[in-house]
């Protein structure tokens, strides 16, 4: 299957019936496009950034027949129109075997409650862990990893990689990072940093084999 990074955590996956969308929040210029050409939408977590709540509401308006998952208070700010999923849930969506991992955001401080979020492995291959460093009780081939935001710390990255122990990883989740900061990222957490894993830096629009 080829996977096509967006900006931010958003990302496509195609090979199977039709194309998977992955977190296409506001963040992403081009979310309600996405959206638009998407069979189905996987939403880890209710946050703007990775959840566009308008453009989705508006493509349900169009097209209701689109599958919509994410956790209940996704499929609340939808009205209904997505279905709910959970920590073990096995979901085949758009030609796609998806596996469901998580429960909660990460601590963020201790004044913000964590909210649902939850974690998709595609496949049995890849895995987008939302905004979450909880290790999935499962083998892990390519590993998107997130490297930006108020919840993120490297050393955390790190240990999250090492416990995984992917084959392959691949930054998401970086638009808060410079050029400067993603590439201190690719050193400090790559092949030559704390994980001897190299952190491929996908550019936005760019594909790859997955």
């Amino acid at each position: 299957m080829q996977l096509t990074k967006h900006a931010h955590a958003c990302v496509t996956l195609t090979g199977g019936d039709g194309t998977l969308l992955i977190d296409p929040g506001t963040f992403t210029p081009d979310a309600a496009d996405l959206i638009a050409a998407a069979t189905a939408v996987l939403v880890t977590h209710e946050h703007f950034d990775h959840f566009d709540e308008a453009a989705l509401a508006a493509e349900l308006d169009r097209r209701p027949e689109l599958r919509v998952h994410g956790p209940a208070a996704v499929r609340e700010r939808l009205g209904g129109r997505a279905v709910t999923v959970r920590s073990g849930d096995l979901l085949e969506v758009a030609g796609f075997r998806v596996a469901v991992h998580g429960e909660r955001h990460a601590l963020i401080h201790e004044d913000i409650p964590p909210v649902d979020n939850v974690g998709y492995l595609i496949e049995g291959r890849v895995f987008h862990p939302g905004d979450s460093y909880r290790v999935p009780e499962a083998r892990v081939e390519t590993l998107l990893l997130p490297t930006s935001g108020p919840w993120t710390k490297f050393g955390e990255a790190a240990e999250f990689v090492r416990a995984v122990r992917p084959a392959r990883m691949i930054q998401v989740h970086e638009l808060m990072l410079s050029e400067l900061g993603q590439n201190s990222a690719r050193m400090l957490l790559g092949e030559k940093g704390l994980t001897g894993l190299p952190l491929e830096i996908l550019p936005a629009g760019e594909s790859t084999d997955v």
